[in-house]
């Protein structure tokens, strides 16, 4: 592994054991006083200060992941230290928030070294944000230790940050960290906020939430991190809701720091009691509108407005569209919604509709085309109530 060190404010060392900007009075000799020389006979002490900096070191130091080739020691410090004096999250005076970097140009990664505990944690919610084009990943390295971490300063960022002031939400990342933060994998796409955090909240109130989108469409990425205001839930929540089926996806819930931990034995009723209610939650989510069964598919992030202005590419997409789904069933009809001439907004322009003989042929369109990717786009393929179909309404 090619890791490179760069020491951005060198240690200012001394002749004769000398502390920098102290002098020696006249008569007197530097060696009167050991602990200031470094040494005490022939045994070599660390200095107080070093010792501090490598006791805080796990909890000063931050990953930082997904970095572009053009990236380098330099362009990564200078950037983190720009960025955390905008948002207000320097803490330790003047200067440079960024006292060191590590990078490893082959795994296109960094740890990116704090003044302080506290900037560190302030540096957790920079996650997402744009470095040189591409959004990086901000998060704790392997060898943080929360617990050791939250006798040395805090471990959360500051409710206060400016994130706008780099393009960031505010709060998005504030209350997603430390070691109760829970990642849930597996989520069907056309899953709404609003109906995750619903089944999340059989447990009981969130305290942060955040539901991982693509940035250019906007689209569910099919997982969320979440934190519950009361942390003894934490594991009752994963053990509970990890391997559920839900449509055609299969959750993975967990700690997202850790593996997921086994309930205490005092915790097993309360256990068994979510499981009821997720099951029941469960249900009743796959039978909210979009979610239930039909024989329409609608598929979104297929085409552009532009794409369908054209009377010949309008034609070639329609009989793409059409030879894909009968792939899965017979078909009834094929809908494109297409712009209007006068430019005037047209429902439903950008989504195509897969009317099917039968439930069956409209199933399997949905889990099979749902998530595909056509043109570079990630399709999101979900049912489309009938009887809106049937009457010309393309705007669900």
């Amino acid at each position: 592994m090619d890791l490179v060190l760069v020491r951005l404010q060198p240690t200012t060392i001394s002749f004769f054991g000398q502390i920098p900007g102290t002098t020696t009075m006249p008569g007197m000799f530097p060696n009167m006083f050991p602990l200031a020389t470094g040494q005490f006979g022939a045994l070599p002490v660390m200095p107080v200060q070093a010792m501090t900096q490598q006791a805080t070191r796990h909890a000063r130091r931050v990953y930082v992941g997904g970095l572009p080739p053009t990236a380098n020691e330099q362009s990564v410090a200078t950037f983190f230290s720009q960025v955390m004096a905008a948002i207000g999250g320097n803490t330790a005076g003047p200067g440079d928030a960024v006292v060191n970097v590590y990078i490893n140009h082959e795994k296109k990664f960094a740890f990116v070294e704090m003044r302080s505990v506290e900037e560190a944690s302030n540096a957790m919610a920079l996650d997402g944000i744009i470095f040189e084009g591409a959004p990086v990943k901000v998060r704790r390295p392997s060898d943080y230790n929360p617990s050791l971490a939250a006798t040395l300063g805090p471990s959360l960022p500051n409710p206060n940050l400016n994130l706008a002031a780099v393009g960031l939400t505010p709060g998005s990342a504030g209350g997603l960290e430390g070691p109760d933060r829970i990642f849930v994998g597996g989520l069907p796409y056309y899953f709404t906020e609003a109906q995750i955090k619903e089944l999340l909240e059989s447990f009981g109130p969130l305290r942060g939430f955040d539901l991982v989108k693509d940035r250019e469409t906007g689209n569910s990425k099919g997982y969320a991190f979440c934190v519950y205001q009361d942390l003894s839930v934490t594991d009752i929540a994963c053990a509970a809701l990890n391997g559920i089926k839900m449509g055609d996806k299969t959750l993975t819930v967990r700690r997202a720091n850790q593996g997921a931990n086994q309930p205490k034995p005092e915790q097993e009723s309360v256990l068994l009691h979510a499981q009821q209610q997720i099951a029941l939650q469960r249900f009743m989510l796959l039978q909210q509108p979009g979610a239930a069964t039909s024989k329409v598919v609608c598929l979104t992030q297929v085409v552009s407005a532009d794409e369908l202005r054209d009377d010949e590419e309008y034609e070639d997409i329609m009989e793409d569209m059409k030879q894909e789904g009968e792939k899965f069933g017979p078909l009834v009809r094929v809908v494109i919604p297409r712009p209007r001439p006068d430019g005037e907004p047209m429902p439903g322009v950008g989504k195509v509709f897969l009317e099917y003989v039968e439930v069956e042929g409209a199933s399997k369109a949905r889990a099979g085309l749902n998530g595909r990717k056509f043109g570079g786009n990630q399709v999101v393929a979900v049912f489309y109530p009938e009887n809106k179909f049937a009457q010309g309404e393309y705007d669900d």
